[in-house]
C-alpha cells in the first residue's frame, strides 16, 4: 500500500510538535513557522496554521457511536494500537471515544479509539483482528 499525505490546519506549530511528536512518536520531517511534516506511522502529515479551525460535527453514526467527522487517522497492528493507547492515557489525552472493540465477532472485528490533538482535529487509530478484512463489507 502507498503511503498518503494529508494536510490539515493547526493552531500553532509548538503544541503541534508536542502532540505529534512526544505523545504520539512521530517523527518530524521539514517544518518553517507556518507548517511542519511528521511520519504519521509511514504516512506523511503537513500540518498548516490557520486561524480558521472549525469545530468537529459529531454527525458520523458508527455502531450506535457519535463520532467526530471529518477526523483521521491510521490502521495499526494490536502491539502498536497498545503503544499508542498507553501513550496517550500516559499523558492524560483526554478520549473523545474510549478504546474498544467494535462488531466484536463479525466480519471486520476492530479496535478502535478516538482523540482530539491540541488543536482540536479529531483522529481516529484502528486495529483489525484480521488485515484481510479492512475492506470487507
Amino acid at each position: 500500500m502507498n503511503p498518503f499525505h494529508y494536510a490539515f490546519k493547526v493552531k500553532d506549530i509548538e503544541s503541534t510538535r508536542q502532540f505529534y511528536v512526544n505523545i504520539l512518536g512521530c517523527k518530524e520531517g521539514r517544518s518553517t513557522e507556518h507548517w511542519i511534516d511528521f511520519d504519521f506511522f509511514g504516512h506523511q502529515l503537513s500540518a498548516h496554521v490557520s486561524a480558521n479551525i472549525p469545530e468537529p460535527d459529531y454527525c458520523g453514526q458508527v455502531a450506535s457511536i457519535s463520532v467526530p467527522v471529518p477526523h483521521f487517522g491510521c490502521l495499526l497492528s494490536y502491539e502498536q494500537f497498545d503503544q499508542v493507547r498507553d501513550r496517550l492515557v500516559q499523558h492524560a489525552i483526554p478520549f473523545v471515544v474510549e478504546p474498544y472493540t467494535r462488531y466484536e465477532g463479525q466480519v471486520g472485528e476492530q479496535r478502535t479509539m478516538f482523540i482530539l490533538d491540541h488543536s482540536k482535529n479529531p483522529l481516529e487509530f484502528k486495529a483489525f483482528k484480521n488485515q484481510d478484512e479492512v475492506f470487507a463489507s
